[in-house]
């Protein structure tokens, strides 16, 4: 299984705003995850369509790779915190606010799908249907032992 990955460090954006953009297309098909990303409004989802594009390339780069990019899902994606910049707000009377400018390492994986095996003739002879699960009696309401003790 051919798999690629790709890390972006220093983007000036939180984790958790990363975060966000990165649940939409994780576990998706990369043709899908750059619709997705191309469309989405937050600014940093430009971003992790970069590092997208550059996991995808290096999967491409792997010898054995298929050459079908088709077969490419996002396996992981996440976004760790990265160093955040302090800095110093003048505020009234002589005091000050500190100002965090956080930063944030996006991190992107693509792997191959596994080619799909076609599935085995069900059998005719209907021991399909002998291993068929019986009903069960529902107990919500108490069932026939409630009914009597009233």
């Amino acid at each position: 299984m051919i798999a690629g990955q790709a890390t972006a460090k220093y983007v000036r954006t939180s984790a958790q705003k990363a975060g966000l953009v990165l649940a939409l297309i994780r576990g998706n098909d990369v043709n899908q995850a750059l619709a997705t990303l191309q469309f989405s409004r937050k600014k940093v989802a430009r971003d992790i369509e970069k590092v997208l594009r550059s996991a995808i390339a290096n999967a491409q780069q792997k010898p054995g790779f298929s050459g079908d990019v088709e077969r490419l899902h996002v396996s992981a994606c996440y976004a760790d915190q990265g160093p955040s910049q302090k800095r110093v707000r003048p505020a009234p009377m002589g005091r000050a606010y500190r100002v965090v400018k956080r930063t944030t390492h996006l991190t992107v994986a693509v792997a191959e799908r596994p080619e799909k095996k076609k599935a085995a003739p069900a059998p005719a002879d209907g021991a399909a249907a002998a291993k068929a699960p019986r009903a069960r009696k529902s107990t919500k309401t108490g069932g026939a032992a409630a009914a009597r003790k009233k």
